[in-house]
């Protein structure tokens, strides 16, 4: 990509307004000093001093810090929290992103706990941060109906307002979190209301039933769509990845870890761009969010498919190298990583 095409999409971006539709989290950092370690006198069992607590938006809220990140103009969160102290968190953080993310559509309610994942990690200096096992809080039966009816309203006044709306269902159990099916069938009238509007989505159990929307999804998920139970080979993602486009009459992005990303259309076109080699220690935890993220804005902003997967390939790897933390690039760490790998000529 040529600097001033780069700088031609990202001049774009100040001027968009994003949806994310999701399951928001509070991600919760617990930062324990090893040093401080104690035994329980009542217990023996050992303690773990905490010596500083992190909270910010994680989940759906990833793909939202990504996007204030990049500088867009509003993201909007779609979802909803519990009124619980966790949510009163969530909501803080959101809010303390600043004027760029109103949470005129993310509903507090009573119905429903917080999803957090709550993240014990040691400090130990001159090492990077060691997670220990993670405590979740999730929701483990239906979404209220009520709960459904605020969320499909809120898909029906936003789809107007916005350049692009981002989907992403992250919870472990069908009908628990935002993406419902009646919410779906509600995406389903939005993008036929508005066939131009690019909805992104990405689901942790798989699209299968979903609406035709533009997908993100992994290769594990693409060989499951297209019915297939052992691992594909390199050279079967784009044949497969084609034919997925062509039945569901959209680009779908499919990513393949160490192997960078691919894109293809329904006319059949195929791009692959590998992915940016680690320059040490590296995290994964919240790169495939940050993917999504630059997707969306890129393709808003006027990139092609390619330019697009080059972007969000750039962006992952900014992100895996941030430890301790679900991360996120800016703009100018994009440009300055594309200069330095010599992409940016």
């Amino acid at each position: 990509m040529k600097k001033a095409r780069f700088q031609e999409i990202t001049s774009e971006y100040a001027r968009l307004k994003i949806g994310v539709l999701g399951d928001f989290s509070l991600d919760r950092y617990l930062e324990i000093d090893p040093a401080l370690g104690e035994t329980s006198i009542e217990t023996g069992l050992p303690v773990h001093n905490v010596v500083n607590v992190r909270g910010q938006p994680g989940a759906a809220g990833t793909i939202l810090n990504n996007l204030v990140a990049l500088g867009v103009k509003a993201a909007y969160p779609v979802g909803f929290c519990g009124k619980d102290g966790e949510g009163y968190e969530l909501q803080h953080a959101l809010r303390a992103k600043g004027p760029s993310v109103p949470i005129d559509y993310f509903l507090a309610t009573p119905h429903r706990r917080t999803f957090t994942y709550c993240k014990p990690l040691l400090i130990r200096p001159g090492r990077g941060p060691e997670e220990l096992s993670r405590l979740d809080t999730k929701n483990w039966t239906p979404t209220p109906r009520v709960i459904e009816e605020t969320l499909i309203d809120s898909v029906r006044r936003l789809v107007g307002e916005v350049d692009a709306l981002i989907v992403l269902d992250q919870v472990d159990v069908a009908e628990t979190g935002v993406v419902t099916r009646r919410v779906l069938e509600a995406l389903h009238e939005a993008s036929q209301a508005r066939p131009d509007l690019l909805i992104l989505a990405d689901s942790r159990r798989g699209v299968k039933g979903w609406p035709p929307l533009t997908f993100k999804m992994n290769v594990n998920e693409l060989a499951s769509m297209m019915g297939q139970s052992r691992p594909l080979a390199e050279s079967e993602v784009g044949g497969l990845a084609k034919e997925f486009a062509r039945q569901t009459a959209r680009v779908v992005f499919v990513t393949m870890a160490e192997r960078g990303m691919m894109a293809a259309s329904p006319e059949g076109r195929v791009e692959r761009v590998d992915c940016v080699p680690p320059r040490g220690e590296i995290d994964v935890v919240g790169a495939g969010d940050s993917v999504t993220a630059n997707l969306a804005v890129a393709l808003a902003a006027g990139a092609g498919l390619r330019e697009a997967i080059e972007l969000a390939n750039t962006a992952a790897s900014i992100v895996i190298h941030q430890l301790g933390t679900t991360g996120t690039a800016s703009v100018t760490q994009l440009e300055e990583l594309l200069v330095g790998s010599m992409t940016l000529a």
